[in-house]
């Protein structure tokens, strides 16, 4: 189904070549004290011409000495849409740089930012989405993330969101789950997760493949992977026509299959000819974790002993360019071949 696009325009009489600011170091302070100024306008000008200079990471460094970012967490809470989305653009561009994500997850912006979950300005909530999806690539602002209890609202959000921001928001899970995920299993991402992977858009399958296998990287999140039967979905995304998905079904698949139950749960779903296909395939960008898969199927007496009469598909690999297809085929080899 069709979704509104997320526009960015104006109004008509905001215009930034109007603000009398000189672009340097003398111009920050005075902008610090416009973005405080009482009148709108002043505001909004402020902020339009702060959006030039903060693409800049020297300019960023001085707003933050400077403590821009006390006025723009005030601002965030502005009634007038205009300076909420100027102010969420300032800090999303900021993010864009080291020294503006150090200093966003220093300031506690975003606690400030969790109220803006709900704007019912879309451009915002994507600044929003956008700026918590830069900061949990750093490993601190996974953490802050997850301390700021942002993991369940954003596990809800993507039942209800634009497309385009469940991108983001799948971003910034994928970054906190890696590091913790039991607020994630809690909220019931599972079977959220589960449903994206049917999405017509290709970027959110990808993306929801993404998270599952961060998930299925933990102990609890394998055990939930299996319990809500996920994998014989992830399996029909290894035909997947887009590469990504493949590769990130594939992943999610390796993960879940460490577990007695997750390879119990795939070979009742006849896991072995899709995988199969993949690795034959040499161009395939999952045909390593196909490999590794396959290994873990291996695992199990019915596994080998169907994988035995496909011995040859692994052998074809130990000449694969990449050496870490050959290692992989050479285990698997290995695995096939083992007798009790």
């Amino acid at each position: 189904m069709a979704q509104p696009r997320i526009s960015a325009y104006l109004p008509p009489d905001i215009d930034p070549t109007k603000a009398a600011l000189a672009f340097g170091r003398r111009a920050l302070p005075k902008l610090n004290e416009e973005l405080q100024s009482p009148e709108l306008l002043t505001q909004q000008r402020a902020l339009m011409a702060l959006c030039d200079l903060v693409h800049d990471p020297e300019k960023v460094y001085q707003a933050i000495a400077l403590g821009f970012l006390d006025s723009l967490k005030t601002l965030l809470v502005h009634q007038d849409q205009t300076v909420r989305q100027k102010t969420t653009e300032v800090l999303s561009i900021m993010a864009l740089h080291s020294i503006g994500r150090e200093g966003l997850i220093r300031s506690g912006v975003l606690s400030a930012l969790t109220g803006l979950l709900d704007d019912p300005v879309d451009i915002c909530r994507k600044n929003t989405h956008q700026i918590f999806d830069m900061l949990a690539k750093l490993p601190q602002g996974a953490g802050a993330v997850l301390r700021a209890g942002l993991i369940p609202p954003l596990v809800l959000k993507l039942k209800t969101e634009l497309d385009e921001i469940q991108e983001r928001i799948l971003g910034t899970l994928s970054s906190c789950l890696r590091v913790e995920v039991s607020e994630a299993l809690a909220a019931g991402a599972v079977t959220v997760l589960k449903e994206k992977l049917s999405h017509p858009s290709t970027a959110i399958r990808s993306k929801a493949a993404w998270v599952l296998l961060e998930i299925s990287s933990h102990a609890e999140g394998k055990i939930a992977v299996c319990k809500e039967e996920v994998i014989p979905v992830l399996l029909r995304l290894l035909e997947d026509t887009q590469p990504d998905v493949q590769v990130n079904s594939t992943g999610a698949l390796m993960f879940a299959l460490v577990t007695p139950q997750g390879r119990s749960s795939a070979m009742g779903a006849g896991a072995i000819p899709p995988l199969l296909t993949l690795v034959a395939e040499e161009t395939s960008k999952a045909r390593l974790n196909a490999i590794k898969t396959l290994t873990l199927l291996a695992e199990l007496p019915e596994g080998r002993k169907t994988l035995l009469d496909h011995r040859d598909t692994f052998q074809r690999c130990l000449d694969d360019p990449s050496e870490a297809v050959q290692r992989a085929a050479e285990i698997a080899v290995t695995v096939i071949d083992w007798k009790p």
